[in-house]
This record gives C-alpha cells, sequence and structure tokens, in this order.
C-alpha cells in the first residue's frame, strides 16, 4: 500500500462581486445640489448613491446619513443647499473589485455600518453590491438543486454548486 505525499485537492471558484453587483447604478456628480440628490434618493427608494467624476471615476458615496448631516447643517446655517462633494462619505475602507468572494463582501457588511459596497476597476465605478444583493445570491446558491439527488446544499466556505465540490 503507497502512502502519497502531498494531496491536493481542487478549489472550486469562488462566488464574487462580479456575479452579483448591480450594474445599472443612479449615480451623482459631485458639483450636483445637495437638495437635489437627497430628492434623487428620495425618487428612486434608494438609502445612498455613488458620486462619480465626469470620466465614471468614484470619489465617494451620498446617502440617506449624509442627506441628514446635509439637512441638519442647511437647518443651523439657512443654507438653501450645497454641493454633494462637502457631504459625501469618502471612506476607501469599503471599496471591493470585482473579483472580492462573497465571504469577504458579508464580512464587510457584519464588520461596518455600510449598505453598499462600490466595485471597482482602478479608479472606475464598475457596479456594486448591496447587502440585499449578498442575500439574494446566497439564497439563489441555497435553492439551486443538487442535479445528482434533488437535494439543496450550499458550501458557505465558497458558495459553490455541489457539482463544484472539491471533496466527493
Amino acid at each position: 500500500m503507497s502512502i502519497p505525499t502531498s494531496t491536493t485537492v481542487p478549489t472550486a471558484p469562488a462566488l464574487t462581486a462580479r456575479q452579483i453587483m448591480a450594474t445599472k447604478l443612479v449615480t451623482l456628480s459631485p458639483d450636483e445640489d445637495a437638495l437635489a440628490a437627497v430628492r434623487k434618493l428620495l425618487q428612486y427608494r434608494i438609502s445612498g448613491a455613488p458620486v462619480v467624476d465626469s470620466e465614471g471615476n468614484f470619489l465617494g458615496i451620498f446617502s440617506e446619513k449624509t442627506s441628514m448631516r446635509f439637512l441638519l447643517d442647511a437647518a443651523y446655517s439657512q443654507l438653501p443647499s450645497n454641493r454633494v462633494s462637502a457631504f459625501m462619505n469618502t471612506d476607501i475602507a469599503r471599496l471591493i473589485t470585482a473579483d472580492t468572494d462573497w465571504l469577504t463582501c458579508a464580512q464587510i457588511f457584519l464588520s461596518t455600518p455600510y449598505r453598499r459596497l462600490p466595485v471597482l476597476e482602478g479608479t472606475k465605478l464598475i457596479g456594486q453590491v448591496s447587502r440585499r444583493d449578498l442575500l439574494n445570491a446566497a439564497i439563489q446558491m441555497i435553492d439551486k438543486p443538487d442535479r445528482r439527488n434533488g437535494k439543496f446544499v450550499m458550501y458557505f466556505s465558497a458558495l459553490v454548486e455541489l457539482n463544484d465540490n472539491p471533496v466527493e
């Protein structure tokens, strides 16, 4: 009987941001009037929108929370409006790439108050993953039946189909 000296288990492809991100986004300009931006969030029933320059470079997020900061500042300062760039969140800790895996996104959402993660290619905004996008992707994986026996299986470590299971 021979004992193998090295065993390599193939890794299954992880579910990535590219597969679950939204690409048709409501975006804002940094020079856009903040009051108009608040109205846009309400009109589209969204909790926030990416702010991009004229070339599509990501600059920040204008959200319900930053909207409230703007409205409070306007109320106390008696200002009718201001530019989005003065109130957007520019925290770069929450940026991801299209190859960021599902588990990393879930960990970011669990450890931060963020509701959306901009997906960048270099400095260009190419999409966004929301908490809801992540939950929908997980449920779709859970609900996808195993073609061999009709059971529902999901591997949280990689979120892959059973057919892609690295260990039989």
